[in-house]
């Protein structure tokens, strides 16, 4: 259970957050997987935690070396992996496959339906990927992917955006939803912000690191709901990976 959001400070503007440390979140174990559910999936059930906004799904899985999660379907999500570590392999019902390394992104649209799988292409690493659901702006879409390969320097010390809305300008794969998703590595004693306008919201996860966010202390695995408008302010402490989403609320 989240902590209580904190109310926006009117001095420094600040987002108002609901902090969840690491240890709060689901752990699932499979021996030759293991994963963190932040929200209500499959064998974890919390009505009081059931996503933000449009986002309904935000998994940290991690893969032994050459496992394969088999093909499965889905419909009527945007379905968004971004890889922090490993080689992440991909395939699909609609004749798509390949491999994004570290910093790669993809968005599948199941719309009216279609079936993927996840491998850990490397027999000697494991693969962590971030799997996230969006629920679409509108169903029965017809499946599609895109995907980017982006490296460490396409982030290192700025947000790349990796999201986008359909029909928008800028970097990132689409979406089908009024949504951006941004990433970054930090270097100690390196700041970044981004404002949540009216009316919006999102989530935070420190993927790896130490980080002051806002006014508080972070650590790897530690996640915030981001619950209205104002500054997210993220400054880092050591090296550190993060990821969030901007979305309506």
């Amino acid at each position: 259970m989240a902590d209580q959001p904190t109310a926006a400070s009117p001095r420094t503007g600040y987002a108002p957050l609901a902090i969840r440390r690491d240890s709060e979140i689901y752990a699932a174990e499979g021996g030759w997987f293991r994963a963190r559910w932040h929200f209500s999936f499959d064998e974890y059930y919390d009505p009081q935690n059931m996503g933000i906004g449009t986002l309904r799904v935000f998994n940290h899985d991690t893969l032994v070396p050459g496992a394969h999660w088999p093909m499965h379907p889905h419909r009527d999500v945007e379905g968004i992996s971004y890889i922090p570590a490993g080689e992440f392999e991909h395939a699909d019902s609609l004749g798509n496959d390949g491999v994004l390394l570290a910093g790669g992104v993809q968005r599948m649209t199941l719309g009216s339906g279609a079936h993927h799988s996840e491998r850990n292409h490397s027999e000697m690493q494991e693969v962590q990927f971030i799997q996230m659901w969006i629920m679409p702006a509108e169903r029965g879409l017809p499946p599609s992917v895109e995907q980017r390969q982006y490296g460490e320097e396409d982030r290192r010390n700025r947000l790349l955006q990796i999201l986008r809305p359909v029909g928008t300008d800028g970097d990132g794969v689409t979406v089908h939803q009024d949504a951006r998703m941004f990433v970054s590595r930090l270097d100690p004693g390196v700041s970044v912000e981004h404002e949540f306008d009216e009316g919006r919201g999102g989530y935070f996860y420190l993927i790896s690191g130490e980080a002051e966010v806002n006014d508080e202390r972070l650590r790897t695995g530690d996640a915030a709901y981001v619950h209205g408008s104002g500054l997210l302010t993220v400054r880092a402490e050591e090296v550190s990976e993060l990821i969030f989403i901007d979305t309506p609320l």
